[in-house]
């Protein structure tokens, strides 16, 4: 989509020729939230407890995708399939990570950040990892904590090993915990009484505080983008990639005292809307800088809130909108995520994206935008999508061809579902993840799978399952085929 520096284009030389071509490609940051529903934002719901203004003005500044999907219900394999472009399930079949766990990065292996530092972007990462750090059987910190971010695309690296609530809790810089561990933290259980917040057991560092965790991961982005600001005023910067992977509104919920009290869904609502204060803090720092013009900013989420039926009785509060389920759910409100992208003066300020969009999407479409080749290999579940990042057609409506039109769901337990079209398939019964039952056999004469309709049924209700069994055994055949297959991207 953006022109190329050939040689026979002008007389320059090919550093000359490189620099020229880095002043036409735009600045990325890709920022993540960890547990946040599209329910919470006020562009998504109008009737959100969470103060929600600087994310809702992202939307009035960009284009919000209503259909868009994290590649799992849950955060490690999420992070993997954004970073490499590849279903996570073809190498972890269900679960996460913990703290300890090793770097589950092929060496070598394509990633975002390794294909646009290769075309000459700055790159850098801060906050949550969750992919692993070092290898062997489990992560030696009082060793060089690789591989890790830097051996896999990123200039600069820091952030917590994996989610907010698993030890050891310490700060990375680049390749080693920024202080001692000096003790031991006892585990607390207060997620959902009164905020005091959820964490597990284990070693701590002597720098470490779990309330401190978001304003320093939003401090050193503003600290990483001044810096860019800085080389661009010089007038000899490279375009960045900044990835930002934030470890709120997970569990432990900690707003500062700034936010409690700042919506009507609890502890969770105040700490989201101090997420959304946080972003807002870098979409400044883009324009105190001179740098929002020529970037693109991608917010979105790794998987919907973790906000169970008792929770929205509380509080009157829809974290995952009016989809059925919630974090590691196979049901829509497990892995249909909030996906708010803004480039002033290319994409239609306000617009509305209805076409179906994988996270794992991310690595071929920047690939595409930018005019890169992918590796035979890589990426192989990640489609180029450049397209949907022109103008919206008038009222949203989709473009005639859209790129994808299925996806492969995967939830915490490791059961599957295939979207085709308007047509959801699930591999069982039950929501596979935290809903209750996560699981059940079939009564007699039950189907074992679940069918839906999602344009005439977007909320799950009616399993069509036993009443279309010839539709049930067609996407089950092509679900079995996209696994056995090892990619999916043509």
């Amino acid at each position: 989509m953006l022109a190329s520096c050939g040689a026979e284009a002008a007389p320059e030389s090919q550093s000359e020729a490189n620099q020229s071509q880095n002043r036409t490609r735009p600045n990325i940051v890709f920022i993540l939230a960890d547990d946040m529903g599209l329910g919470d934002i006020s562009a998504y719901n109008p009737d959100s407890k969470v103060p929600t203004p600087r994310l809702s003005q992202l939307a009035t500044e960009g284009a919000r995708f209503v259909d868009a999907h994290s590649p799992s219900a849950v955060c490690t394999p999420t992070r993997y399939g954004i970073l490499t472009g590849r279903y996570c399930w073809r190498v972890l079949k269900s679960g996460v990570l913990g703290g300890n766990s090793v770097c589950m990065l092929d060496e070598g292996q394509l990633t975002m950040a390794s294909l646009l530092r290769d075309a000459g972007y700055t790159t850098g990462a801060i906050g949550k990892w969750h992919l692993g750090l070092g290898a062997g059987d489990s992560t030696d910190y009082e060793q060089p904590l690789q591989p890790g971010p830097i051996e896999f695309g990123f200039d600069s690296y820091f952030g917590i090993p994996a989610s907010l609530d698993m030890a050891p809790y310490c700060f990375v810089r680049d390749h080693a915990p920024t202080a001692a561990f000096g003790g031991t933290i006892d585990g607390s259980k207060q997620a959902r009484q009164g905020g005091g917040g959820f964490w597990r057991a284990g070693k701590i560092a002597d720098d470490f505080a779990h309330d401190q965790v978001q304003p320093r991961f939003v401090q050193e982005s503003v600290t990483w983008l001044r810096a860019r600001g800085v080389e661009s005023a010089a007038g000899n910067a490279a375009p960045f990639f900044l990835y930002l992977a934030l470890a709120a509104p997970h569990t432990p919920w900690l707003p500062s005292d700034r936010f409690r009290g700042t919506s009507q869904a609890g502890p969770y609502g105040d700490f989201t809307s101090m997420v959304d204060a946080g972003v807002g803090e870098v979409l400044d720092a883009l324009d105190a800088n001179g740098l929002a013009d020529n970037t693109i900013v991608v917010f979105t989420s790794d998987n919907g809130a973790h906000w169970t039926g008792g929770d929205v009785a509380k509080y009157g509060h829809f974290a995952n909108g009016s989809v059925r389920g919630q974090k590691a759910d196979i049901h829509e409100g497990g892995h249909r995520v909030p996906m708010i992208v803004r480039w002033p003066e290319v994409i239609d300020a306000g617009s509305v994206r209805p076409e179906l969009f994988g996270l794992n999407d991310w690595v071929g479409t920047f690939a595409g935008l930018l005019e890169l080749e992918l590796p035979e290999g890589s990426a192989e579940d990640s489609f180029d999508q450049s397209s949907l990042l022109a103008a919206a057609l008038p009222n949203g409506e989709a473009v005639v061809h859209p790129p994808r039109t299925e996806l492969v769901h995967h939830s915490f337990r490791g059961m599957f579902a295939l979207r085709s079209g308007n047509w959801k398939l699930i591999e069982g019964l039950g929501s596979g993840g935290f809903t209750q039952p996560a699981s059940r056999e079939p009564a007699e004469g039950e189907s074992n799978f679940q069918l839906y309709d999602l344009a005439a049924d977007p909320r799950e209700s009616v399993n069509l399952a036993a009443q279309m069994p010839e539709r049930v055994e067609e996407l089950s055949a092509r679900l079995e085929e996209m696994r056995l297959a090892g990619r999916t991207r043509q």
